[in-house]
């Protein structure tokens, strides 16, 4: 098989250059955009990569699709990018989803990218099997930036899938599963939706980065369907003999207009004993999680109830680290830990089984993830939240926000949570693009 060759540009500006690679790669039928936004606290190794067009992808369906993922990478020895829908909780987890999926991204799907980019703020690398690099920096450094208008990203009504009394009574009615002992914790979610809606994904994707830049960012394109993903959390990396898992529980809203007020609810959400609650005990899971993949004595908690500030929200996450099992196929370590804690609660099989109780709409790409593998099996994936998703050929929109409910766990406040986490997304739904 031939060897994918790269060779390295230098450009002007940094932001420029990733509009134009996002929307470059964005024509393609099948491409992923990945974006760090510059986010040193939380590292990538890269400010940017898009993977553009495919020669060969997997696709399947729980039941069978990590073995057939598995099956696939062996017989690749190149970069490959893609997702694990939440649903393969089905395969996983042995939990049915039985609810409806308006969006229909594939339960699966990882491909090799016809051509692949890498922006680091020291230049641009392009790397292909045959394609001519200069003549496609050429087309990237031409591809001019959309205009962005006056008028607002849909025209359709967002509608939620939850009333709110509705979900008022949910999170009571779990708070009782909680005291019987059936679980601990629980991430309860909401779906937000409209239909008929008829937008611009690229141009919603660099918009919705400006407003809320995020380390783990994505613009994902298959056919007819869009993930445009402002993602702050980061599911399981593995970087040689490191593996790490960087779950999120803990927000709180930022007030940009009060740098006092704003730093005061940064020590406050630090200090909160109900969010530390929270975030120990998806901490407690993901260390479970590791300890299936990693050495024994290997799992470490390098960083607990760290704060960290994004555009929108102040979030408390905590760093789980390993050293993965020697032999041990990456498929598999996926396999062993997905879906991942902050997106379940504890016990995991039990609480899956009353999110599917009590949601309303089958949750597909979010809740899952999206990232890459290197040719020697390194990874990195994020975890889908903080997303729109879009299927443009029903022309249906759909965002989803949850949180961690627990004993003590008040349902309004739930509430206002799953607002704060949306925010970034509403604003630039309702209101006019910036001309």
């Amino acid at each position: 098989m031939a060897k994918r060759r790269f060779e390295h540009f230098a450009f002007d500006d940094l932001h420029t250059i990733k509009q134009q690679v996002l929307h470059w790669s964005a024509r393609f039928n099948t491409c992923c955009y990945l974006d760090n936004n510059q986010h040193d606290a939380i590292p990538s190794g890269y400010e940017c990569l898009a993977a553009a067009g495919e020669i060969a992808n997997c696709t399947a369906k729980a039941g069978n699709a990590f073995a057939e993922l598995k099956r696939f990478s062996e017989h690749q020895d190149d970069w490959l990018f893609g997702h694990f829908s939440y649903d393969l909780k089905q395969e996983t987890e042995q939990s049915p989803s039985l609810l409806p999926d308006f969006i229909q991204f594939p339960d699966l799907f990882f491909f090799v990218p016809k051509i692949l980019i890498i922006v680091r703020e020291t230049g641009i690398e392009i790397g292909s099997l045959e394609s001519d690099h200069h003549e496609i920096f050429g087309e990237i450094i031409l591809t001019a930036l959309p205009a962005l208008n006056n008028n607002p990203a849909i025209s359709s009504a967002i509608h939620q899938r939850i009333p709110k009394d509705e979900y008022l009574e949910i999170i009571r009615s779990l708070q009782q599963h909680i005291l019987r002992g059936d679980c601990y914790e629980i991430n309860f979610c909401q779906e937000f939706f409209a239909g008929g809606a008829v937008l611009q994904p690229a141009p919603l994707f660099q918009l919705l980065s400006s407003v809320s830049p995020s380390p783990f960012s994505a613009f994902y394109r298959l056919d007819e369907k869009y993930l445009i993903c402002a993602s702050p959390e980061r599911y399981l990396k593995k970087n040689g003999e490191l593996i790490s898992s960087q779950p999120i529980k803990g927000t709180a809203a930022r007030d940009l207009q009060n740098p006092y007020r704003d730093e005061y609810l940064k020590l406050q959400l630090a200090d909160s004993a109900k969010e530390r609650a929270e975030n120990v005990m998806v901490v407690d899971l993901v260390r479970n999680d590791l300890s299936k993949i990693s050495e024994p004595d290997s799992v470490r908690v390098a960083e607990l109830f760290g704060i960290y500030s994004f555009a929108q929200v102040h979030q408390m996450i905590s760093t789980i680290t390993g050293k993965p099992q020697e032999g041990l196929h990456w498929t598999e370590m996926i396999f062993r830990t997905f879906p991942m804690g902050s997106m379940t609660g504890a016990p995991k099989k039990r609480v899956l089984q009353l999110i599917e109780q009590y949601e309303k709409s089958r949750r597909g790409l979010f809740s899952g993830a999206l990232g890459y593998v290197t040719p020697g099996h390194d990874f990195d994936f994020n975890v889908v939240i903080r997303s729109l998703l879009y299927n443009q050929g029903t022309q249906y929109l759909a965002y989803f926000a949850g949180s961690a409910i627990t004993a003590e766990s008040i349902p309004e406040l739930e509430y206002e949570e799953c607002l704060v986490k949306v925010a970034a997304i509403e604003n630039i739904l309702k209101n006019p693009f910036p001309g």
